[in-house]
């Protein structure tokens, strides 16, 4: 993950925003914030952000209406995200939450310990799953050169002395030598 990816906070009262910051802000993380639904999907989409704390209700877009979207867009459905509810959680919210892949559902307000191991576990998650994710890009397009270096094999360099032919390409049969021999 890129060394300027962000947590994002999301929630629409200032009090609690600074309660977050201050409880992630030990683990050195880069925080931004935001206090709508819609200014989170805009942060999110401009990329850079490597897990997703909000707030489920929020006026406007609310917190699931962000993790429905999130999840459709390929460049988005794989940040983790941490719901926050002070509404206490029913069957209903926690169902729908985990049904679109949320990481965690946490009641505010919420304890700063928990919430940093919680958030310390998944960051450093989804880091090494996209390091993964470039390194089978690379080594995918290492196996594509080989293969087209394989199936279009170089000629033979010449030898420098002059009396000693041309190398054979790789492959050749023994056949094929003794047509060269007459």
């Amino acid at each position: 993950m890129p060394s300027d990816t962000r947590i994002l906070i999301v929630d629409d009262h200032e009090d609690t925003l600074y309660a977050l910051e201050s409880a992630l802000a030990p683990l050195g993380h880069q925080l931004s914030r935001a206090t709508s639904g819609d200014e989170a999907l805009k942060q999110v989409l401009r990329g850079q952000v490597g897990l997703l704390l909000l707030d489920v209700r929020m006026p406007g877009v609310s917190g699931l209406e962000v993790v429905r979207y999130m999840r459709r867009v390929e460049q988005t459905q794989h940040i983790p995200v941490i719901l926050l509810t002070g509404f206490g959680a029913d069957h209903e919210l926690t169902t729908t939450a985990f049904g679109l892949g949320v990481a965690d559902l946490v009641l505010k307000p919420v304890d700063p310990w928990a919430l940093r191991t919680k958030v310390r576990y998944l960051y450093d998650a989804h880091r090494r799953h996209l390091a993964l994710e470039r390194e089978v890009r690379r080594l995918r397009a290492l196996t594509a050169e080989h293969t087209e270096t394989a199936a279009h094999p170089r000629p033979g360099l010449p030898h420098p002395d002059a009396r000693v032919p041309t190398q054979r390409p790789m492959g050749a049969h023994a056949g094929e030598l003794e047509k060269d021999r007459t």
